[in-house]
């Protein structure tokens, strides 16, 4: 079921009309103050400031303060258009409006909008009727961050100026709650508490993967390499760095030259691969194919680089080393639509195993785009074919394809509410044909194949980040990297404690065992700051009964048990990836 996307026009128009709000209190309060822009953003809006004065939180309150009294008092908020000349005389002290007026074309008017009859800004609007429609909005400032002028270093730094604007005040309420709540299981904090993994400052956006996140690491990749082999995927391994002429063939080079890291080899210039597709595309013509080998659909899981802003790297969930899980299918045309609805199955199959909800996007041609109009039509309408064959509903992403193909986005949601972009499908006519790809049909004539490009966790790096903080680090068992902790009571109980732990480590079972001389509360909260999912607890009365007691997470507790019957139920559990 195709719906277009559709923003909440209501709440963004009045996001941006406290913007306004904002601007106007701002200056109000400091009249020195240069106004830039403030548009409305995903959980609120901003306004960046030119002023020599450092707002601080302590002048929150103040400011929020004076913005409910200009809501109060039910200004108009009203659109005057003026000519260009008349537009550079008013704003003539505020050298960032002017460049933004000198950018329009010579007789173009320009549209302000005044709030109240003493406050005016550079705007097309639309804007609320009044302050008064903002009564009822919950909003609140949270932040002021350093931004330079249109997002260039070498222009002035401002004040960023960020606030939360929701419909209700209990709206906002909950989201204030819910970012608490997400700081807490924050997978840089956990990461570090858990000992998952870690980032150096010398090498920033580049994780290092400490031995329990090793065992997650590998964990997904053992499930994620069964997965494929029982779909039918083969799995290759390409080079991490290939030369120029390689990404100029591709097309990274024109459209993506500014994201990748480059060197000189043997006076040629080289890039670290920032996708595995044209890797994936030379191991293709490595050979001749018929149409007989296809659908071919290779996998790998390729180690890649991008260059990202240090201001917007994030743990695992932002960074400058990943590596996707990758996949790529050759087809024929008249496979397309089975092949897309193949990769739709295993991706709902994984993501299900974790719980997770999801909804779809398809993203359409964007403005930067490389083939003809037939080829985009095409590969659009197919994967709308199987979208539609599979009954699934789907958003229209309008102009947010890849540069040679359009894709299906699938977006997670969280135990917090919150979206993920990870699993993505691309159909791609471009790369078959700027490197000649060819097979031999059942006509014996060359043709050209298609090509799927598809990941399913997105990047081990982020999808790992996401499940950090979706199961606040409390990972189910069959991926906890220590599952189970065998704590002695006493020193007399250290062997009995040792010979379980080797019965449960013989059977592939992660275990280990604390039998240090601390008392056993120590141990037990040690050993549940660290998310273990099960502890075995014994004493002389176990021992003596060759019983354990265990205790899991969700505070259960139970004594007198067999080991072989609590082997038996974590097997259990492992097998069918219980949550």
């Amino acid at each position: 079921m195709e719906i277009k996307k559709v923003k909440d026009e209501v709440l963004e128009k009045s996001r941006h009309s406290l913007a306004h709000v904002l601007a106007k209190a701002l200056l109000q309060l400091y009249p020195q103050t240069k106004l830039t822009i403030g548009p409305a953003i995903e959980d609120g809006f901003y306004y960046d400031i030119d002023l020599d004065h450092s707002i601080t939180p302590d002048e929150f309150d103040m400011i929020e303060k004076k913005m409910k009294e200009i809501i109060n008092k039910g200004e108009s908020f009203t659109r005057k258009v003026v000519s260009k000349e008349d537009a550079l005389n008013l704003f003539a002290g505020n050298e960032y409006k002017t460049e933004i007026i000198n950018e329009l074309p010579e007789n173009e008017e320009v549209s302000l909008y005044y709030t109240g009859d003493d406050f005016f800004d550079l705007c097309r609007g639309p804007h609320v009727e009044s302050t008064r429609n903002l009564q009822n909005y919950g909003f609140k400032i949270h932040s002021v961050n350093g931004a330079y002028w249109r997002g260039d270093e070498k222009n002035k730094m401002l004040q960023r100026v960020y606030c939360y604007a929701f419909k209700t005040k209990k709206e906002l309420a909950d989201h204030i709650a819910m970012l608490e709540e997400a700081k807490k299981r924050d997978n840089r904090k956990l990461g570090k508490e858990l000992k998952l993994f870690m980032i150096s400052p010398e090498g920033p956006g580049f994780p290092f993967y400490l031995p329990n996140g090793m065992i997650v690491r590998n964990t997904l990749i053992d499930y994620w390499r069964e997965l494929h082999r029982q779909a039918g995927y083969q799995e290759i391994m390409t080079p991490i760095m290939l030369n120029r002429h390689l990404w100029e063939t591709s097309g990274h080079w024109e459209h993506y030259k500014s994201n990748m890291y480059t060197s000189i080899i043997d006076d040629d210039v080289y890039a670290i691969k920032p996708m595995n597709c044209p890797g994936g595309v030379l191991v293709y013509k490595n050979e001749q194919h018929s149409y007989r080998d296809l659908p071919l659909r290779i996998g790998e899981l390729g180690l890649v680089h991008r260059y990202e802003k240090s201001g917007e790297l994030g743990g695992l969930l932002r960074v400058r080393s990943f590596t996707q899980d990758d996949a790529h299918i050759f087809m024929t045309p008249e496979q397309i639509k089975e092949e897309i609805k193949g990769v739709v199955n295993l991706i709902d199959t994984v993501y299900k195993v974790f719980g997770f909800e999801y909804h779809v996007e398809l993203s359409t041609r964007p403005e930067n785009s490389m083939g003809s109009d037939e080829d985009w039509e095409l590969a659009t309408q197919g994967l709308k074919d199987a979208l539609d064959e599979l009954n699934l509903d789907y958003i229209i992403n309008e102009g947010d394809g890849a540069f040679y193909g359009p894709k299906i986005d699938f977006h997670l949601t969280d135990t917090l509410g919150r979206t993920w972009q990870c699993g993505t499908i691309q159909l791609d006519f471009q790369l078959p044909q700027r490197f000649d790809l060819e097979y031999v049909g059942e006509d014996g004539e060359k043709h050209r194949p298609i090509m799927i490009h598809r990941v399913v966790y997105g990047s081990l790096e982020r999808f790992i980040g996401l499940l950090i903080e979706n199961f606040a680090g409390a990972f189910p068992l069959w991926l906890a990297p220590e599952q189970v902790r065998v704590l002695s009571l006493t020193e007399r109980n250290v062997d009995y404690a040792e010979k379980i732990r080797k019965q449960l480590f013989y059977i592939g079972l992660r275990a280990e065992c604390d039998n240090r001389n601390e008392k056993i509360g120590y141990k037990i909260r040690e050993a549940l700051s660290m998310k273990i999912p099960y502890l075995i607890i014994v004493g002389d009365e176990e021992e003596k009964s060759q019983t354990i007691s265990i205790r899991g997470r969700g505070f259960e507790n139970k004594s007198g048990l067999k080991l072989s019957d609590f082997i038996e139920r974590l097997q259990n559990e492992i097998k069918t990836k219980k949550i």
